[in-house]
């Protein structure tokens, strides 16, 4: 005969294989899913673009942020974490990103928003190289599973420019 123990352990080891299965299972069906994302940004207005007292660029916008994110969720989506970002190039840098605006979206009926705003964060450069400069504002977006692996992806919507004079 068995011990206690022994049969014990066996049905916890039991229980624990199935449940490891279960989450391999849940962590392959994600990646079945093709989400189809959409989204609008609007630059509304400049409301200022002035040089700081330290020699540095800084703007602030009036935005309306329209997207729907519906298709990001899953049975194993715990949250989106999601951000807009103005990213342009300098002479010494490729690639500069600046967050302008971000969002948790818990849940699915809250994926599909419209948003008039501010932008949240500073849209500073450090030198005065914004003026006239040509930028696109991306929509990031970073699903966040239950179980599995998280990943990330966005929304390039390009055409945006700065004005050429401080205001």
């Amino acid at each position: 005969m068995h011990s206690f123990g022994y049969r014990a352990n066996a049905l916890l080891t039991f229980a624990l294989t199935i449940l490891a299965l279960m989450c391999a299972m849940a962590s392959i069906s994600d990646n079945l899913n093709h989400p189809t994302p959409t989204a609008q940004v609007q630059v509304l207005n400049i409301n200022w673009f002035q040089k700081q007292p330290n020699g540095n660029d800084e703007v602030s916008m009036t935005l309306n942020i329209s997207a729907d994110l519906q298709s990001l969720f899953t049975w194993n989506t715990k949250q989106v974490f999601v951000f807009l970002a103005a990213e342009y190039g300098t002479r010494k840098y490729s690639l500069n990103q600046i967050s302008l605006w971000d969002g948790i979206i818990p849940e699915k009926e809250h994926a599909k928003f419209w948003i008039h705003t501010s932008n949240k964060y500073r849209f500073t450069d450090q030198g005065s190289n914004l003026r006239g400069k040509d930028f696109n504002l991306t929509l990031h977006w970073h699903v966040m599973p239950k179980t599995g692996k998280m990943f990330a992806d966005k929304i390039v919507m390009s055409g945006y420019r700065l004005p050429e004079e401080y205001r």
